[in-house]
């Protein structure tokens, strides 16, 4: 099993929600986040003065897909996240040892 886990601009949540929606994701969870990639923040002007924003809003989504699956939601995340300009996020992939869902304590690839 592999964890998804995308770091999304906030605007881009509704279609990256409706995109893994329709490619059959089997759950997700959101959290709101605050962070910097290589913009590192940004400069904006209140009331004629200048002030920095080091950690803008995002948003983290994550999922959990068998292994053959994975590569399929990283590219729906991808192409659904995707606006081209800088700030459009990351993905990170990593494996999942093992899941049990709490009801059934069914385990692996069942519980997903």
């Amino acid at each position: 099993m592999k964890k998804i886990e995308a770091v999304i601009r906030a605007e881009k949540l509704d279609d990256v929600m409706e995109a893994l929606k329709s490619a059959g994701a089997p759950g997700l969870m959101v959290t709101r986040i605050e962070g910097h990639g290589r913009q590192k923040g940004l400069t904006e002007q209140f009331r004629g003065r200048e002030f920095k924003v080091d950690l803008l809003p995002k948003i983290k989504v994550e999922t959990v897909v068998r292994d053959a699956d994975a590569a399929r939601f990283v590219d729906i995340i991808a192409r659904a996240a995707k606006t081209g300009e800088i700030g459009d996020g990351k993905i990170f992939v990593s494996a999942v040892a093992d899941v049990m869902r709490i009801r059934t304590k069914e385990m692996g690839d069942g519980a997903v």
